[in-house]
Order: C-alpha cells, then structure tokens, then sequence
C-alpha cells in the first residue's frame, strides 16, 4: 500500500527570477525516485510563480482594466507549463496526463507520481493541492515555498515578525483572510485555507529546496517548518472526559456505560494475557498507561509492570492499588534510565503524536528497553476499528502500515521482528522490535 503524499510546488521553486532552476529541479528528481523506492506515491502540483506574476504585471501595464478571470487565465497556463516540465522529468514514472480537472478521480492509477496544474478562474494550485488530498486520500500535505516559516506578518516589510511554528486554520485565517486575488503570493492562500478547514487537513509549509529537511519531515522526524491543524490537540486535550470515555468513543457502546466498561476490561486483559503468554518479561513499562488498567492486570500476572502517562487527569481516576506504580512522563522524555525494563510497550499511543515527533518517541521506547519493545498502532489498514471508532481528533498521525515499517526500519538498535502472533490487519497493527546484541 503506498504511502500518498501531496507536494504544492511553488513556481517560484521551478522558475525564479533568472531562468529555470535545474538545480532544484535535479535535487526534486532525486528525491522523489529515491522515495518512490520506498512505495511512496507523490502527487506534485506545479504553481505558476514567477512566470505567472511576470505575465499578470505585464498583463496590467498594457491593459488598465482587466478582469481578474483573465488574470488568473495567464496564472493557470503558466502552472501549466511547469507542470509539463515537471511531466517531461518524471515521464518514466508519471501517469502520462497531467490533472487540470479536480472534479475528477483517476481510475485504476498505477503510476507512484501525478502532475497537477492549474484548474480554473478562482482556484489557486494550492487549491488543486487539497483537492489531490481528498480525492486521494493523502497522508500528507506539504508547501514549497522560498521560506520555512508562516510569520503573523510580512518578514520582507516587518522586522519584528514572528515565525509562527504550529498554529491553527482558524488563526491562519486571520493573517491572508478569505478572499482570492490573483497572483497573491501567501505561504497558502485564502481558497486553499478555508477548504483544508472544512476538510480538517493538516498542512505543512516549509523551505521547498532544503531536501534533507524535506526528507526528515515525511520520515517523522523533527523538521523546520510551519504545521497548520485543524485543531489545537495538547496535553491538555487528554483531560478526565478523555478518559472517561465522553472524546473519541466507539459507535457502538455510545451511551452504554457497562457495555462500554466491559470491552474495556476485555480489550486490558487480552493485551494482558498476550503479553504473559508470548513474552513474559520479568519488567514491562507501558508508555501512555492511561489510567493503568493493563498495569494492573500485568501486576495481577506476575510482571513487574509500571506504567507513565501525560495526563494527570488520567493518573488521578487511575485505581488506588495501581497508582504507586504510575508516573507522570511524557513519551519524547521517558523518564527512566537506559535498558531500565525487559519490555516497552505503546498501545494506541503512537497515533496521537504529531509527526515530527514520532521517531524520537520510537527511540525512546527502545532506549528504556532491554530486549523487546511492542507497539500497537492506529492505522489506515484497520478497517474494523476505523468502522466502529468516532472521529478522534486527537489522532494526528493516522498512516498506513508502509510508513511505521520504514520509521522502524530506520530505527536504530532493534531489528523488526516479522514472524510473531497477531491478529489481521483490518483488526489491529502491532509492531515488535527486538534489541540488537
């Protein structure tokens, strides 16, 4: 299953202000087949950029009054013709048509790259950009631009400007607004704004010729750049509802205490009872423990287990015999030494942290572990809990198992082990690593 990412590709980036840039260009090629390798499908949407401010301002100079139709008409086929270079780059590996109408899904895409352009009067190719991610499903959206940073203003005109590293659409609207001009040049536009809000996207825009940065942003790991979400997920966002139940429920048990209680006694025992029975580790810490029923019931068989959470609120509801054994820690900063434990475990944690911090989470898990770290993780794979599971918009970090194979892969001091019990992908998946001798 391929990884799907989406790469608005500022015109700029392609064609600046002394000619095409083969140089960016070359490292853009390189990057991608070196990506592709690792079944990553990229869809690039070319921006019009310089080329099409050129046109736009030769456009005004010659005739005083021109409709802005006609204005972003000189905008779009000037994306057009760097989406053609881009074509002609890629045509090895390209689909063979370059995409100029969105309301359109290509059937049976074989090929792991897609060009698209502009599309029509109104609709910026950032615009296009959102639309590849819905239609396709991206994990990942991604603007190149000539700067890393959205700042809350003008940082040509404005020496106090801020970067701005995470924020909101809500925020991010009030800083460009929410009308199209043509040829506006903003990190995202307006149009392209106010749709990834209604489709609760999250945005990255970064410095589009810094390919190592690039590279560690798709890889999970920490990166520059500004992340726009749909919504303001913390610590704080793990409070006693959390945990209760009342945020990111399952369908099903809605409203049904007791059935809900129950499925939750049966889910901590059967992690439990896996755990004793294919493992057996002497000491086991469980990373983002909740309130500590899978300690308890790991305690109740015979393992020295601990657990840490980030939520006092969930450490507060957590049993009375089991919180001496819980601490309050944070997963980026495992507060433990090295090889403290036998085992690590993480379950449903892993979803829940923001991208750029998903490698140092996975290395810290194997830092505190001796020999064996289990990770059981949300995916798009697992159609049967994604069925029955509410919208939880504390899971920011939902990918296919293609990507947690490459970050464990990547991991450094454990081998993945490939042959082990577990249940069906569409039910669950579960990840273990072994510590290297």
């Amino acid at each position: 299953m391929y990884e799907t990412l989406v790469l608005s590709v500022g015109g700029s980036l392609i064609v600046p202000e002394k000619g095409i840039n083969t140089d960016f260009l070359n490292k853009l090629n390189v990057f991608v087949r070196r990506n592709v390798s690792r079944n990553r499908r990229f869809f690039l949407v070319a921006g019009g950029g310089t080329t099409a401010r050129r046109y736009i301002d030769g456009g005004r100079k010659v005739i005083k009054k021109i409709t802005n139709e006609d204005l972003d008409w000189l905008g779009i086929h000037s994306s057009r013709m760097n989406a053609h270079l881009l074509r002609t780059i890629f045509r090895d590996i390209a689909h063979p048509r370059i995409t100029e109408n969105y309301d359109f899904k290509i059937l049976n895409l074989k090929e792991p790259v897609v060009i698209g352009a502009g599309w029509k009067p109104g609709w910026s190719t950032d615009y296009c950009a959102v639309m590849f991610a819905k239609n396709y499903s991206a994990n990942l959206v991604v603007n190149l631009s000539n700067i890393y940073w959205v700042y809350d203003k003008d940082p040509a005109k404005y020496k106090d400007a801020k970067k701005i590293e995470k924020t909101t659409w809500d925020f991010y609207e009030t800083l460009v607004g929410d009308k199209w001009i043509p040829g506006l040049s903003s990190p995202i536009d307006p149009i392209a704004a106010a749709l990834s809000k209604k489709l609760r996207l999250t945005v990255v825009t970064t410095k589009g010729d810094d390919f190592r940065n690039l590279q560690r942003l798709i890889d999970g790991e920490s990166f520059r750049g500004t992340v726009i979400k749909p919504y303001d997920v913390s610590a704080s966002y793990y409070d006693r509802e959390y945990y209760l139940g009342e945020k990111g429920e399952y369908k099903y048990i809605r409203g049904l205490n007791r059935g809900k209680s129950l499925f939750q006694k049966i889910i901590n025992w059967y992690r439990a009872l896996y755990i004793r029975f294919h493992f057996n580790p002497k000491t086991l810490v469980d990373v983002g423990c909740g309130t500590g029923e899978l300690v308890r019931n790991l305690r109740l068989l015979g393992i020295d287990a601990r657990g840490i959470e980030i939520s006092k609120d969930a450490l507060s509801l957590a049993r009375r015999e089991v919180k001496p054994f819980l601490i309050e820690g944070d997963i980026t900063n495992i507060p433990l030494k090295n090889n403290a434990v036998d085992m690590a475990v993480t379950f449903d944690v892993l979803e829940h942290i923001e991208r750029s911090k998903l490698q140092k989470s996975v290395n810290e898990t194997v830092r505190v572990a001796k020999k064996q770290v289990l990770h059981k993780i949300f995916t798009q794979e697992n159609s049967l809990l994604n069925f029955f599971h509410c919208e939880d918009p504390s899971h920011v970090s939902v990918f296919s198992r293609g990507f947690w194979d490459r970050l464990f892969v990547r991991t450094k001091g454990v081998a993945v082990a490939r042959k082990f019990f577990r249940l069906p992908s569409f039910i669950e998946s579960v990840y273990l690593l072994k510590k290297n001798d």
